[in-house]
């Protein structure tokens, strides 16, 4: 065999191909010059297609271009042996290079066949571009079907809101209207029982509408525009300080357990409102157990980082977290998708507004903090709140027991109040206590009559909505006109005169309407007995 290809690679018998030619060296190095073209040419493609493969390992039938390139590889040795069989008749040499590279042909050429189906089946750039545009049209009529969807479910919610508030107000009206009604009648027929029927009524009356102020302050806290005078405050602190009232509220088969946390952080937030959200929680709860298990409620110091930060819509940071955990039946998920709502409400009719929830996650958004629901059913239910920590020395919270205290005699008070009703009865209510009243319609007028009377007085009593200038400017331009004169603001909706990111500017008093005759005489002789 050794013997067989030793004779068949013999050149010794062959003239080169050179003579042919003629030996003519035009021809020659045309052939030279040709050869060795194609062969760098073909030497190049293998190396272009290994760059290409090795970077851009996703390519379909990666295999495909390895084959075609050992073959171009293949036809480029073919055109070396041309240029080299010119001097050197090794034509047997030369046939094995072109018998291996007849082989890769072959082979590359049987593997490709069966892939045309295939290959014929990947889109064109053209059918790619229809593609594309058919996605981002699908893309814009899904954006307009998604954006028709929260349409249609915030007017559905906006209904529900409306119709609860129209329901919930309608018996509070008939509570105060009624009442009132049984009241003329009373003064009108009078008899010697007609006093206690009177008091009664009207004690019905005011009942009726100090549950609209709840309902109110509510729905404001869920709208996140309840004005918030917050204060730096222990959360520990305050959970003992209601511990006992927590109990009394319970059931005696509900356990309470307080667990607060070790180096616990302080945090700024309305105290009144943060004791009205606990409690909210707490009365849930109970329900929720329907009187019978365990509650406990945990602090803690916590971080909430980048990952859970993006899927929940808070920012990253420390925050001090308060955990209120009943072993009750839990909530399956679209409950808990709806728990937040205005107005929804698993209870019986009757035995719930709906708004407990939703003014805590109103409270808790506004104080810059974030509250989740985890609940499994039969498992019971958590709820975390997590509230910024505030680094400072927790801040003495003066008790809320009011006092009516009146005027010294010789203290001027104006008030400007549009609405003729509620100026009629601040006026009443200020010279009961035996402050001297001067008023107003309108901040114009204010200015008004003091430019008529300049006399100075010792308090501004203002409204901050009202048509032209709002109370805001209005006290500006008294105290720019009366330095040193104080000031007290009321209103029933701020807006953004005196309430900046939910919360009161400094320096700032407020009395938040309905005012009640204690409320007013104890603002007010708080306010001018300031140095």
């Amino acid at each position: 065999m050794w013997a067989s290809l030793q004779r068949f690679l013999d050149s010794s018998m062959f003239a080169p191909h050179g003579i042919c030619l003629l030996w003519d060296p035009g021809l020659i190095w045309l052939h030279v010059g040709a050869d060795a073209l194609i062969a760098l040419a073909y030497f190049s493609i293998p190396v272009a297609l290994t760059i290409f493969v090795s970077k851009r390992r996703d390519v379909e039938f990666g295999w495909v271009f390895w084959a075609f390139a050992l073959f171009i590889m293949a036809c480029g040795l073919t055109h070396v042996m041309s240029i080299y069989t010119l001097w050197v008749p090794a034509y047997g040499l030369e046939g094995l290079v072109k018998a291996m590279t007849a082989v890769a042909s072959v082979v590359t050429a049987a593997m490709l066949w069966p892939l045309l189906p295939k290959l014929l089946a990947i889109p064109s750039p053209a059918q790619l571009r229809e593609t594309e545009a058919a996605l981002i049209e699908e893309s814009r009529h899904r954006r307009e079907a998604e954006d028709l969807l929260r349409h249609t479910q915030k007017m559905e919610a906006i209904g529900h809101l409306t119709g609860g508030v129209a329901h919930d107000f309608n018996n509070l009206l008939t509570i105060i209207s009624g009442n009132l009604e049984i009241a003329e009648q009373s003064v009108t027929n009078w008899t010697e029982t007609s006093r206690e029927r009177l008091k009664r009524v009207i004690a019905s009356a005011a009942s009726g509408a100090q549950r609209a102020v709840v309902l109110t302050q509510r729905l404001l806290a869920f709208a996140r525009r309840q004005p918030l005078d917050p204060k730096i405050v222990n959360v520990n602190g305050l959970l003992q300080g209601m511990s006992e009232f927590f109990q009394r509220t319970l059931s005696e088969n509900i356990h309470l357990e307080i667990v607060g946390g070790a180096g616990l952080w302080q945090v700024e937030v309305d105290p009144s409102q943060m004791e009205a959200a606990i409690l909210n929680l707490v009365v849930n709860a109970r329900d929720a157990m329907q009187s019978k298990g365990k509650l406990t409620i945990e602090t803690s110091n916590t971080f909430i980082d980048e990952v859970y930060a993006r899927q929940s819509d808070v920012r990253v940071g420390q925050y001090v977290l308060i955990s209120i955990s009943d072993d009750g039946p839990g909530m399956p998920k679209d409950v808990q998708e709806r728990a937040f709502d205005p107005f929804f409400t698993t209870k019986e009719p009757g035995q719930g507004t709906g708004l407990g929830l939703s003014q805590v996650y109103g409270f808790v958004k506004q104080s810059g903090g974030h509250v989740k629901i985890y609940s499994e059913v039969g498992e019971g239910t958590t709820i975390k709140v997590y509230l910024p920590r505030c680094t400072g020395r927790p801040d003495d919270i003066a008790n809320d027991n009011q006092h009516i205290i009146g005027g010294k005699g010789d203290e001027i008070i104006m008030v400007v109040e549009d609405d003729p009703d509620v100026r009629s009865y601040l006026v009443e209510t200020l010279e009961s206590l035996n402050y001297q009243v001067r008023a107003a319609s309108s901040a114009d007028a204010a200015l008004r009559d003091f430019a008529g009377d300049p006399e100075p007085f010792d308090l501004l009593l203002t409204d901050i909505v009202m048509p032209g200038m709002n109370g805001r400017l209005l006290a500006d331009e008294m105290t720019r006109l009366l330095p040193g004169l104080k000031v007290l603001f009321m209103t029933g909706y701020s807006r953004n005169a005196i309430v900046h990111q939910g919360r009161l500017d400094p320096g700032v008093s407020l009395l938040q309407k309905p005012i009640t005759h204690a409320a007013l005489g104890s603002k007010i002789r708080e306010i001018l007995d300031k140095r």
